[in-house]
């Protein structure tokens, strides 16, 4: 509950700062006097969005600070997941700056609008007539029925389903559509991998295989080199290798006379050994030369495939294409896994449909066994409020479509009187038979879940005389569990409070001023007096107001 609201350069309200207890409280005031800069106020502390209008004094800062007493409303949680301090006394404030920025604190912790709008669910509901209009919403419906029902675990169970069953359903749809779009491309990377495969490429290969081509395509003329060379090198008489060793003859003739003919020894000598080695892997090679037409013919064709498959993948190395390989085997393997996928995607799809539909059933007939309650208890309140013969028909049909809270569908049909066909409520009910439904339904839902402190913005409007008597004997009552405010512009349900505010607006030279102020009991009853009968206060009027309160 609100225990306390301290507003500073609010609209027309210079400073104010009032204390608000349990129970029943009422709110009145002339049109124009600052009630609805009062619930403006509530709604900057709630999370509504400010902007520079709001404040009186253009130059200084606004602040809005709300006391709530919140220990029996188990939100610990809440402010634990938030990361802020806990208290049972909590305090809200927003201040508006000059510039126009906003900030919002929760406990002295600052916070975004984002946390104090979802923190204020649990505080105030303000009902306005726009709310009332809601009451036409189907949703809104639902959520009646609901918790009459006791739905809402199994509808957060059927939502947690539900959101991985479209994601489920969502991925499923991608899969089917790459798979549509893969099966040309699958077959074609899969040409494209077994031509690589069939190749047998190895890394290194090809400037093994060039260098083979080279020899056998002019194995002749390499043999005739190496030959020539040979002959160059043996021959008895004038051949390198004869020559050489005369070199090396002469020159150990000389070697012990100086060191410079000693070096010149050992680099003819280790000549000598070179060429000696350069000749016998000359022979050696010209044995391994072989005219070999057939293996020519085999490099070339495995030559020409590689060119060709460097070629199509534009690419200059075996390495590139078997890594290209590499890639083609991870993407065939992948759309080849794709069919896989998709027929456990949809087994665990279909596992979810079976969850989602008996949740949905359970919930329907949940729903089916609270309309009559519903119902009656509607029919109960609302003969006491002035409509003797109202009469509901509400229908909850099961359909095969998953909606956010079930599968089904809603036709909430209203008869306000005899003899009157039903027709759905946003057509056949007037303002004030609305505002007297809202009441009922607000009353009947206080029974079922623990609603947060509630706020009538003139909810009597429409009605007067004794159904006005009704509807604060209606919010009196639910008082005794929860705390109520009434901005009421009827004297039969102000005198139904327990604590009576007065909005009044004064001029003070050029300055205009809206001020909330608890009235003692005679200050109540010339209120009330005046509520009756005008500005002018009568005896009778007067005696009226006492009765009332009486």
């Amino acid at each position: 509950m609100i225990t306390a609201l301290s507003i500073k350069n609010y609209a027309l309200i210079e400073k104010l700062s009032i204390d608000f207890s349990n129970g029943f409280s009422i709110i009145t005031g002339e049109t124009g006097a600052g009630k609805s800069i009062i619930l403006g106020a509530l709604g900057l502390v709630l999370g509504k969005r400010a902007d520079l209008t709001s404040l009186k004094n253009k130059e200084e800062k606004c602040i809005i600070e709300a006391q709530f007493e919140i220990s029996k409303y188990n939100l610990q949680s809440f402010f634990e997941a938030n990361d802020l301090d806990y208290e049972s006394d909590t305090i809200i404030r927003r201040e508006i700056l000059p510039s126009g920025k906003s900030r919002a604190f929760i406990n002295d912790s600052p916070v975004n609008l984002q946390e104090l709008q979802e923190l204020s669910l649990f505080l105030i509901d303000i009902h306005s007539q726009q709310q009332t209009r809601e009451l036409s919403d189907e949703n809104i419906q639902f959520d009646i029925i609901d918790a009459i029902a006791n739905n809402q675990e199994s509808i957060l169970e059927y939502q947690s389903f539900l959101k991985k069953y479209k994601s489920d359903k969502s991925r499923l749809n991608s899969l089917l559509k790459k798979q549509g779009e893969s099966t040309k491309e699958q077959e074609y990377n899969t040409f494209l991998l077994n031509e690589l495969v069939t190749a047998k490429l190895k890394p290194g290969e090809q400037a093994e295989l060039e260098s083979d081509f080279e020899k056998l395509n002019n194995v002749e003329i390499i043999k005739e080199s190496i030959d020539k060379s040979l002959a160059i090198a043996n021959e008895e008489q004038v051949g390198v290798y004869t020559n050489l060793n005369e070199i090396k003859v002469a020159l150990q003739k000389i070697a012990s006379f100086s060191p410079e003919y000693s070096s010149l020894l050992e680099r003819i000598t280790s000549l000598a050994i070179e060429f000696d080695d350069i000749s016998d892997e000359l022979n050696r090679s010209s044995e391994k030369l072989i005219n070999d037409p057939g293996q020519l013919e085999l490099i070339s064709q495995k030559l020409q495939l590689i060119y060709n498959l460097q070629k199509k993948h534009q690419v200059s190395t075996v390495e590139e294409l078997l890594e290209i390989q590499s890639q083609l085997e991870n993407t065939v393997l992948e759309l080849g896994n794709l069919e896989e996928d998709i027929v456990l995607l949809s087994a665990a799809i279909q596992e979810k449909e079976t969850t989602l539909n008996n949740l949905a059933s359970a919930i329907h007939k949940n729903r089916q066994e609270s309309i009559p309650v519903l119902s009656n208890k509607l029919i109960t309140i609302l003969e006491t409020l002035g409509m003797p013969n109202v009469r509901f028909d509400i229908q909850v049909r099961a359909t095969d479509s998953y909606f956010e809270n079930g599968k089904d569908e809603l036709q909430f049909l209203l008869s306000a009187n005899k003899g009157t066909d039903f027709g759905l409520l946003k057509k056949v009910a007037s303002g004030g038979e609305m505002s007297r439904i809202m009441l009922a339904v607000k009353a009947i839902l206080a029974e079922y879940s623990k609603l947060p402190t509630l706020i009538f913005d003139e909810i009597d409007t429409g009605v007067s005389g004794e159904i006005a008597i009704k509807m604060g004997e209606i919010m009196k009552n639910m008082s005794a569990t929860m705390q109520i405010f009434a901005i009421t512009h009827l004297p039969q349900i102000a005198a139904k409070g327990n604590a009576h505010f007065k909005v009044s607006k004064s001029t003070v030279g050029e300055d205009t001023q809206s001020e909330l102020k608890l009235l003692n009991d005679d200050e109540r009853i010339v209120e009330i007096a005046q509520m009756l009968s005008g500005t002018v206060v009568s005896d009778s009027a007067l005696n009226h107001a006492k009765a009332l309160l009486n």
